[in-house]
């Protein structure tokens, strides 16, 4: 008797093992005092918009997710309210989130120690760019001619620009075999006014894979480019 109530204890524990293992197991920490006492919410895009998978309470400066996890790979993002604060990409593993004043990571995956490496090298580009009026006053000051300014800080833009479209073009073209491709193009593209095909996106696109092609958001989005670029052209003629 006692051999059969054993084996069905550990078949139980298995069972709940088993169960365990089809949970998000995310922990994270925060030391931004505006966040203490907030509501974080887990979107990912579902059904031509993103949707709610899980909330997690901040206290004391940490919080965990610990919602189903989905059924296969995908980047979700974090927010607070309507303001997005970061990525994370989902693949089954234990991650860590880390949100300061200085940095906001999540390790514990390939995919994401991936993700915020491209993310950090962004945010340079993006801090160089950002530097190039205030290094213009300064200039003006230290009494240098303005079309001389003007000249070099357009070329070192037009520079950092590049740069910061094959950074990112790049990123996405490695990889549209996983989540992070067509997670980045969610993310770059919602910042257009409205969908549409530039060259860069065009590049992507032709040497896309039939995985990138068919993620969700990707297909909507080319459709909507398509009818923008139509109704441009038709209005052109």
């Amino acid at each position: 008797m006692k051999y059969f109530t054993l084996l069905a204890s550990s078949v139980a524990v298995l069972l709940m093992a088993g169960c365990g293992s089809d949970r998000m197991n995310i922990n994270g920490t925060t030391s931004i005092p505006e966040l203490e006492g907030k509501t974080l919410y887990m979107k990912v895009y579902t059904d031509g918009d993103l949707q709610v998978i899980d909330s997690a309470h901040i206290q004391h400066g940490k919080f965990h997710f610990g919602g189903a996890e989905p059924d296969s790979s995908v980047m979700a993002c974090l927010f607070l309210g309507d303001e997005s604060l970061m990525p994370i990409a989902l693949d089954g593993s234990k991650l860590v989130v880390k949100m300061d004043a200085a940095e906001r990571k999540v390790t514990g995956s390939e995919l994401n120690d991936s993700l915020f490496a491209f993310i950090a090298r962004k945010t340079e580009l993006d801090l160089q760019l950002a530097e190039l009026p205030r290094r213009e006053s300064r200039m003006i000051l230290d009494g240098m001619d303005h079309r001389d300014i003007i000249r070099l800080l357009s070329d070192e833009a037009a520079i950092l620009s590049k740069q910061e479209d094959e950074l990112v073009t790049k990123f996405i073209k490695d990889n549209m075999h996983n989540c992070l491709g067509p997670g980045v193009f969610m993310i770059v593209t919602s910042n257009f006014p409205y969908p549409v095909l530039n060259p860069s996106i065009e590049e992507i696109l032709t040497l896309a894979s039939p995985q990138f092609l068919n993620d969700a958001y990707v297909k909507e989005y080319i459709r909507m480019a398509k009818e923008n670029m139509e109704k441009l052209n038709s209005s052109g003629e």
